[in-house]
């Protein structure tokens, strides 16, 4: 059977399609804090996120247990000698999806997955996670391969006869991610709104926006709490229907956002009770206490207080104080925002949005042990490499399992360049390249103030938050 690609035209279409996922920023559970919001209105809005498909199905579970097929040897031979339980879990592994805490469905947390088999992704694809093995919602998805996951799905349609879809068709045109666990959502936000008028009707517009690709590692959603404001940048105000960009695709028109916006207070009730988990390991107090001294000295004053009385000042810094990679500030243009404010999702003008902000913000820093790796483009994959900029590594690549508790974060090896023997680009993207474009891993050259002895303990602190 020949597959049906259906390209009208073939850019606009295919990109209309495709994106618009990836914009909310937005016992094993996450620890839920005790909140003004409904406990019923929390839990709804779990549900909501794991049960409800507000997106046309990526593919159906038949693709997903037959993609074992395409994938490279020796790995292709392990997978067929296994069994099919063990197959499934072999691919969670390659995709970066776990199972959903205390489910024993077998459901991936980053799917909706509905009674016919049909798989939707949903918010916990960036912000769905593991930290030492069990599962959190809301912890950063560092796993996420959602490259390799697409390509590897086409392969598997094309060989089966199968139609392909939107993500199929439009990761052809557009990337989706460089680097295993970030993914390339800012320009997807910048896409779909590039054809929507600003009550969320289809827009005339036949020509691609300018869009500068780079990758994002996905923030933590249990700092959602602290912030009045949502990205890096800060631009937009915190609210329900931020959230629902995402859902931004073709088949989706005005009514149903205004319909599913009840839906999506819910998820806001949700995101707001969300707390980080617990470092698991041992602490020196004494060092503890030594850190918070030079913490609340040297860095509170941007990154906020913890503790009883906890405050976050979600300060901007300038990039030339700051000094981290400009590329997600350059990409996303005073002209993107506007469209913004001037839409639906600020309320036409009335939520107060920065058009033009003069750097990032500097996020709280709740959980930090747990949200390897770190700054807005995932360079840096320890809080050791944080507190030492000159030891930053220029490649490096993650150890499947593993978690440093000396350094604070993946377990790594370091390379000064990609190895020449590399030759796939699935496994090229186990590597990350702070050469690359929008990938630096330079800035917050604060820490240097600091003497040995006050890094240590600040690591030590960290731990704590």
């Amino acid at each position: 059977m020949t597959p049906v690609i259906v390209i009208e035209p073939m850019f606009v279409r295919s990109i209309y399609m495709f994106l618009g996922l990836f914009l909310a920023s937005s016992g094993s559970t996450l620890a839920i804090a005790e909140t003004t919001e409904s406990r019923d209105a929390v839990e709804t809005g779990y549900l909501l996120l794991t049960e409800k498909p507000y997106m046309p199905p990526d593919f159906n579970q038949a693709t997903f247990d037959e993609v074992w097929r395409v994938w490279p040897e020796p790995l292709r031979s392990r997978a067929e000698r296994a069994s099919k339980d063990e197959r499934r879990q072999m691919a969670f592994q390659r995709y970066g999806l776990t199972r959903r805490p205390e489910d024993d469905s077998g459901a991936p947390l980053q799917y909706v997955v509905d009674e016919a088999g049909n798989w939707s992704m949903n918010c916990f694809a960036c912000h769905g996670g593991s930290v030492l093995g069990t599962e959190y919602p809301g912890a950063p998805n560092s796993d996420f391969e959602l490259t390799t996951l697409t390509e590897e799905v086409r392969k598997t349609k094309l060989r089966l006869g199968k139609p392909l879809t939107r993500m199929d068709v439009g990761s052809i045109l557009m990337p989706l991610g460089t680097t295993r666990g970030t993914t390339n959502a800012v320009m997807f936000g910048v896409a779909l709104m590039a054809y929507r008028n600003p009550d969320l009707t289809r827009s005339n517009r036949r020509l691609p926006p300018p869009m500068t690709h780079h990758d994002m590692d996905a923030p933590p959603w249990w700092n959602f709490h602290r912030k009045k404001n949502l990205y890096i940048d800060g631009f937009a105000p915190s609210g329900a229907r931020p959230l629902m960009q995402f859902m931004l695709v073709e088949e989706n028109g005005p009514e149903d956002f205004q319909s599913w916006e009840a839906d999506y207070q819910n998820v806001y009730a949700y995101l707001m009770s969300l707390r980080p988990p617990k470092y698991q390991g041992s602490l020196d107090d004494r060092l503890v206490a030594a850190g918070r001294t030079v913490f609340e000295r040297s860095c509170a004053e941007c990154h906020g207080t913890y503790g009883a009385e906890a405050s976050y000042p979600e300060v901007m810094v300038s990039l030339a104080e700051i000094g981290t990679d400009p590329v997600r500030h350059e990409a996303l243009t005073s002209e993107h925002r506007g469209s913004y404010h001037r839409s639906w999702f600020a309320h036409y003008g009335k939520k107060e949005v920065i058009t033009d902000p003069d750097g990032y913000v500097a996020p709280p820093l709740d959980g930090i042990w747990a949200s390897a790796p770190y700054f807005h483009n995932g360079s840096v994959p320890t809080l050791w490499h944080l507190l030492h900029p000159d030891e930053r590594p220029v490649v490096w690549s993650r150890h499947a399992e593993g978690f440093d508790e000396d350094r604070v974060g993946f377990v790594i090896d370091q390379f000064s360049a990609v190895p020449k023997s590399v030759k796939s680009s699935a496994e090229r993207r186990q590597y990350f390249d702070t050469r690359r474009h929008g990938k630096s891993a330079m800035g917050h050259d604060f820490v240097d103030q600091l003497t040995a002895d006050e890094k240590k303990a600040v690591l030590e602190y960290l731990k704590t938050l």
